[in-house]
C-alpha cells in the first residue's frame, strides 16, 4: 500500500505536515486519504501495512498514524519504540474496542488515541495537533494513561518484558534463552520472579496460561483475534 501525492506547496503557504499511515485494511487507508486530500496543510505522503514496511522507504515525516491492531501481529508498545528510535512522532488511530491495546501505545508515549469512529473533522484536527507536536488529550488516552486500577502495575524491567512475551506466547526456555542469549536456567529465574511480582500485585500467574493473560492485559502481547471476527 503505498498512495501518495507530494503537492507543491504554494507561494507563500507553509510546507504542509507530512504524514505517514501504518494501517493494513485498504478501506480505512483510502478513506483517511481521502478525507486529508482536502486539507492543504496536510499531506499523506506514505502508507503501509506494517512498520517494517514504512521504515523501510525513507520519508521525511513530521507525523506517523498507527493502526494498533496489525495482521502482523505486532505490539503497539514495539511498534511505537521502532518509530520512536527513527525520531518520528506517533499518533494511536484504532477502533478503541480494546482498552489494553490503548494502554500499551500511551504507555510507550503516543501523542494521543483518535478513534476510527471520530468525525471526519475531530480526526484531522488531532493530526494537525500531533503532526505540530502537540498531545491531543481524549477521553480514551486520559484513561489509559491514568491505567487500570484494577490492574495495578507489576513494575517488570524491560528484559523481564522480553522475557515474558516470549514465553507467553508459547515459546520453550531453551527457545527463549536462544532468542534473548540468556543461560536457559536464568530464563526460569526471570519467570519465577515475574510470577513472584504478579503475585505481589495480587494478579497470580502461576501456569503460561496465566502468564499469557497477564501479558496481554499489560500489552506485552497483542489480543488475540477473535476466531469469528
Amino acid at each position: 500500500m503505498s498512495a501518495i501525492s507530494e503537492d507543491a506547496p504554494e507561494e507563500g503557504r507553509p510546507e504542509p505536515r507530512r504524514i505517514g499511515l501504518v494501517e493494513d485494511h485498504e478501506s480505512v487507508a483510502i478513506g483517511l486519504a481521502t478525507i486529508l486530500a482536502d486539507y492543504p496543510d496536510l499531506n499523506l505522503v506514505a502508507a503501509a501495512r506494517t512498520v517494517q514496511d514504512l521504515l523501510e522507504e525513507p520519508h521525511d515525516l513530521d507525523l506517523v498514524v498507527l493502526d494498533l491492531r496489525l495482521g502482523d501481529g505486532s505490539s503497539p508498545k514495539s511498534n511505537v519504540s521502532s518509530l520512536h528510535e527513527r525520531g518520528l512522532k506517533v499518533l494511536a488511530f484504532t477502533g478503541a474496542e480494546n482498552p489494553y491495546l490503548v494502554r500499551s501505545a500511551a504507555r510507550a508515549g503516543v501523542l494521543g488515541v483518535v478513534r476510527k469512529s471520530e468525525p471526519a473533522a475531530a480526526v484531522v484536527d488531532a493530526i494537525r495537533c500531533a503532526a505540530a507536536g502537540g498531545q491531543v488529550v481524549t477521553t480514551d488516552w486520559a484513561a489509559a494513561i491514568d491505567g487500570d486500577p484494577r490492574l495495578p502495575d507489576v513494575g517488570l524491567s524491560p528484559r523481564q518484558q522480553e522475557v515474558l512475551a516470549l514465553y507467553a506466547s508459547g515459546e520453550k526456555a531453551t527457545r527463549v534463552a536462544h532468542l534473548t542469549g540468556l543461560a536457559e536456567q536464568t530464563v526460569y529465574d526471570y519467570l519465577a520472579r515475574i510470577r513472584q511480582k504478579y503475585a505481589e500485585a495480587g494478579r497470580p500467574a502461576p501456569t503460561k496460561t496465566d502468564l499469557f493473560k497477564r501479558a496481554v492485559e499489560d500489552g506485552w502481547l497483542p489480543v488475540p483475534e477473535h476466531p469469528d471476527s
